[in-house]
């Protein structure tokens, strides 16, 4: 089999236990027919709310290699088999797993696992940009971090790369431990703990031990690396350890942390940053805004060390990224007597992370007679906590001198009754009734931040503002 091509029918058959209809190389793995490529095998998973397997005659058609099935029959009974190349199994998901599974055990690849509270994509992100500079490596795609997403970025592990770099997510307890047993990180990266999705969990300590379960796919020869400022540093610690785990590497600005920031200078676009890695003192730029970065940077940094890559190389290379779409992306909207930003931030949100885009929106450049606009959507998943949460986040906006917010949701109506009455641009329930509402209020030199929880559709937003007229991406530098 070449290097391009990913998987043959026979590997397929032996990872899954499944059986195949003819011969075919599979050059990708997809699970969804708009994103399908041809060559990819099309895995059918069957969900609460959809059945891959109605979708199977449009993936062959699109020119998938085969399609991976438990439902070889068009109607879902005894009958004829579907056209096209098959490979079929008793369980979809199960049999991803196996591929993934399998995956990992031909790979070569030192594997590292990036999980957090706040920050584990983007810390994924740019990992995968830095080491892939350095040699092949594969990510998974965007925030495939669950209990599909992580065996389906593993079936798509080559066996030529270098490094792999995983999301983790969860809500839930024991939902990582799964994911690492099949994982088996050389590296798991913690980027903090927080008190996001603290509506599943009783205390914030169960939170920090949900995480902890990273640590159990890993062997003795693993390294953990964890945030030193994070006052659950010592928990995830002792948890690691108690998993065997033989190295923990921390970062921060603790003079112990074995990656540790020494000095940085904000700027509105980007900092410069002066670290000190593994006793190496070295300065670097990060190419994207916020405090926030800097700590996502130190921790690129440790994972790089761990992985005995190169870290002078991988600092170089924070000064290269670009933001990501719904994670702090620009857009320029032309109008006609100016124009404005927008900042779309609008993928997640949790009360850490809105912090840290307030500090941006606080640096972030108006035009004449320009505001600083934030334009939020309920945080999710905060249980009890919701409408506390959602108030306090009054003082860092008055904080950061933004002129203008406008929110949605029920929660979000909380913080509305906090601010000052200055600062209340409108309400409403949801994004669909807020945004002509922001879009009429819009205006050329104004700095337009928009975020909030994915479940609240702030990108409809995002997307009611570039529609206002001509946009076009504005790098972090401003290019």
């Amino acid at each position: 089999m070449s290097a391009k091509h990913l998987w043959s029918a026979a590997d397929a058959a032996a990872a899954t236990g499944g059986h195949t209809t003819d011969a075919w190389t599979a050059t990708g793995v997809s699970i969804d027919t708009r994103a399908l490529a041809p060559g990819d095998l099309f895995v059918a998973l069957k969900g609460p709310n959809f059945d891959g397997h109605d979708y199977i005659d449009d993936a062959l058609a699109k020119g998938a290699a085969a399609a991976l099935t438990h439902r070889p029959a068009s109607a879902g009974a005894p009958g004829p088999l579907l056209p096209g190349p098959l490979l079929i199994v008793r369980d979809t998901l199960e049999a991803l797993r196996g591929l993934g599974r399998a995956a990992r055990a031909r790979a070569q690849a030192r594997v590292v696992a990036v999980t957090g509270s706040v920050g584990k994509t983007s810390v994924k992100v740019a990992l995968a940009r830095c080491l892939a500079a350095q040699a092949p490596t594969a990510s998974s795609a965007a925030s495939h971090n669950n209990h599909w997403g992580v065996p389906l970025s593993l079936a798509r592990l080559p066996r030529a790369a270098a490094y792999g770099v995983f999301e983790v997510g969860m809500n839930h307890a024991d939902e990582i431990r799964p994911l690492s047993a099949l994982l088996r990180p050389h590296v798991a990266l913690v980027t903090n703990v927080e008190p996001v999705h603290i509506g599943f969990f009783k205390s914030i300590e169960a939170i920090a031990d949900a995480k902890a379960e990273i640590f159990e796919g890993m062997s003795d020869a693993g390294t953990a690396v964890l945030n030193l400022d994070n006052p659950h540093f010592e928990r995830l610690a002792r948890r690691a350890r108690a998993a065997g785990v033989g190295r923990v590497l921390g970062f921060g600005q603790s003079p112990q942390a074995d990656v540790r920031l020494v000095d940085w200078a904000p700027g509105a676009t980007s900092s410069r940053v002066t670290a000190e890695a593994m006793g190496t003192r070295m300065e670097f730029e990060v190419s994207l805004p916020g405090a926030h970065w800097v700590t996502n940077a130190l921790a690129v940094l440790a994972a790089v060390a761990a992985l005995d890559a190169d870290v002078p190389a991988a600092a170089a290379t924070l000064g290269t990224l670009a933001p990501l779409k719904g994670r702090g992306a620009r857009h320029e909207v032309v109008l006609r007597d100016g124009a404005f930003l927008v900042i779309d931030d609008a993928y997640n949100a949790n009360p850490v992370s809105m912090r840290a885009a307030f500090e941006v929106l606080a640096r972030t450049a108006t035009g004449p007679g320009g505001r600083r606009i934030a334009v939020l959507g309920d945080m999710l998943e905060l249980g009890a906590h919701a409408a506390e949460m959602h108030r306090a986040l009054a003082a860092p906006l008055e904080a950061a001198g933004v002129d203008l917010v406008f929110a949605c949701g029920t929660e979000m109506a909380r913080l509305i009754e906090a601010l000052p009455p200055a600062m209340r641009g409108g309400h409403a329930a949801d994004s669909d009734a807020l945004s002509p509402l922001v879009t009429r209020a819009a205006r050329a030199g104004d700095a337009v931040l928009v975020k909030g929880s994915l479940g609240s559709r702030m990108g409809l937003i995002v997307e009611a503002l570039k529609g206002l007229g001509p946009a076009q991406p504005r790098a972090a530098n401003g290019a």
